[in-house]
């Protein structure tokens, strides 16, 4: 059985922990800035240690270790794991921008070592049935591409969020928070990059937008390939009922996802579309009336998978999965569309090319 640490005890103990061990890890130790806190949440996660350090958890004697902790931290944290020859998989937004990201990359390949980053939604039902369906040629050329979303998550100032998620300073922004994830999807769907981007951040909610990063995105661009790319989304709407449409319209037919299912339009008519055996998720229970833990039935069992491929790393074995699997690689790609969409923003939206 492979051994882990985690960096990082709010998403860390939340999601990576029962991911790892649903993948076969034995999670040896906890890593966090505050020693005491870090000993709580370690005690109530059931995991043998607490530690302030990467180089603790090292002589611990763990195999991989997976990173949770805010995105100013990534890239230092990302680093020293790979160059002790440890096995990572890094959250997203991968790095505080394309610079350090490529830094990352480098010290990872130099190492040998596995990496990952965390878009565990390649592995979501929806989103993996329409990448299969697109890929099998099934709407044949993609010539437009959607997504345009809602969600009730911080539209009161006054919601607790973590210290960071606001800071522009320290990586936070719903363009990484969220924007990482969309971006990742439309390159793992038309498996092509980001030529050209038209963008803007706006604060939808009533924070100081001067002093703050933003709550929101729109965002107009253009593969290589010449595919029409249209995102849009806020994490300020007062209800996750104001809609939102998840499409992609191509030569032959039309996919689209709602409420978790993945459907097709043809000259046969619409349909939904069938969930493939290899991209079953694993059944993993998990109740909690914490209004932060909403979230975590849909993110584990896709974050499993994604453990099972750092699983593969860790035993030396090829890694294999029924998705692309993303890399640090992906986390360099996602970043420089993420720098240029800052800088797009900067000056009103203005078409820059990556």
């Amino acid at each position: 059985m492979p051994r882990a640490a985690v960096v990082g005890s709010g998403f860390g103990c939340r999601v990576h922990v029962p991911a790892l061990r649903a993948a076969g890890f034995d999670v040896v130790a906890l890593v966090g800035r505050d020693a005491a806190k870090t000993q709580r949440r370690a005690e109530r996660a059931g995991i043998k240690h607490a530690v302030t350090s990467i180089a603790d958890a090292h002589r611990l004697g763990v195999d991989a270790i997976t990173i949770a902790s805010p995105p100013y931290a990534h890239a230092a944290h990302a680093i020293e794991a790979a160059r002790a020859g440890l096995h990572v998989l890094c959250e997203k937004p991968f790095a505080l921008d394309g610079i350090e990201a490529e830094a990352m990359l480098d010290a990872a390949d130099a190492a040998g070592v596995t990496h990952l980053v965390g878009h565990e939604f390649r592995w979501a039902l929806d989103r993996a049935v329409i990448g299969r369906a697109i890929a099998d040629g099934l709407i044949g050329d993609p010539r437009l591409l959607t997504i345009v979303g809602f969600v009730a998550l911080a539209a009161d100032p006054a919601t607790p969020t973590p210290e960071w998620w606001f800071d522009p300073q320290r990586g936070g922004g719903w363009l990484g928070a969220s924007g990482s994830h969309v971006i990742d999807q439309v390159r793992t769907w038309l498996h092509d990059e980001l030529a050209t981007v038209s963008a803007t951040l706006p604060m939808v909610s009533a924070r100081d937008a001067a002093h703050h990063a933003e709550d929101s995105f729109s965002l107009r661009a253009a593969t290589r390939r010449g595919v029409e790319v249209v995102l849009v989304q806020s994490a300020s709407a007062w209800s996750n009922d104001a809609g939102g449409v998840t499409a992609v319209a191509g030569t032959l037919g039309t996919v689209w996802t709602r409420e978790g299912a993945a459907f097709i339009a043809d000259r046969d008519g619409a349909r939904p579309l069938p969930v493939p055996a290899d991209l079953e998720l694993p059944g993993m229970a998990h109740t909690s009336d914490d209004p932060r833990h909403r979230f975590t039935h849909l993110e584990l069992g896709p974050y499993t998978r994604l453990c099972e491929v750092l699983a593969q790393g860790a035993r030396g074995e090829p890694l294999r999965a029924a998705v692309p699997v993303p890399t640090f690689a992906d986390g360099v790609a996602e970043m420089h569309v993420i720098d240029a969409i800052h800088r797009s923003a900067a000056q009103a939206g203005a078409i820059v090319a990556l």
